[in-house]
């Protein structure tokens, strides 16, 4: 009985070391299959890369202004069209090259960081010039309110004054 018992342990032992082999192929296959070196084909009607970095601004602006008022107080308006319209593309342009610097992500890693900056550019310009404007209204306001301070002061002078007949 004795022997028997030892015999199962030594059978589960084995059956155990041979499970966790089996483990550590699967392990490998799956990891090794998960890699991906997909890039794919420059399409003939790639946009450059500069072009795509101001386009990928333009969009990052338009999708921004989706909910904000326009002038005529109307929200929720779709501005894609006119950005492809402006750079003079289509959708389907566009998708085919994303897709492409997409797969390329050093090129696409630039193409955004590129994107980013001008953005950020764009936004400490026109932050000076909100600043300045603010400036220039605070300033009309106080003047404002200085002359009617000193025109009240001139009005409640003649009332003091005493009146010659």
């Amino acid at each position: 009985m004795v022997f028997l018992m030892m015999k199962l342990k030594e059978n589960a032992s084995l059956l155990i070391a041979n499970m966790k082999n089996i483990f550590y192929i699967f392990l490998l296959i799956l990891l090794g299959s998960c890699t991906s070196n997909t890039i794919f084909e420059k399409p003939e009607n790639l946009i450059p890369k500069d072009t795509m970095s101001l386009l990928v601004q333009e969009m990052s602006i338009a999708t921004s202004a989706k909910y904000i008022n326009n002038k005529n107080f109307e929200k929720r308006i779709n501005y894609m069209p006119l950005v492809y319209e402006r750079f003079g593309i289509d959708s389907v342009r566009f998708q085919t090259s994303n897709m492409y610097y997409m797969s390329k992500i050093d090129v696409y890693q630039e193409i955004l960081t590129d994107a980013k900056e001008n953005l950020e550019k764009q936004k400490s310009f026109y932050d000076a010039i909100k600043k300045r404007t603010d400036s220039l209204r605070a300033d009309s306001i106080k003047k404002i309110k200085d002359f009617e301070k000193i025109k009240f002061s001139k009005d409640s002078l003649k009332e003091k004054l005493p009146v010659k007949n």
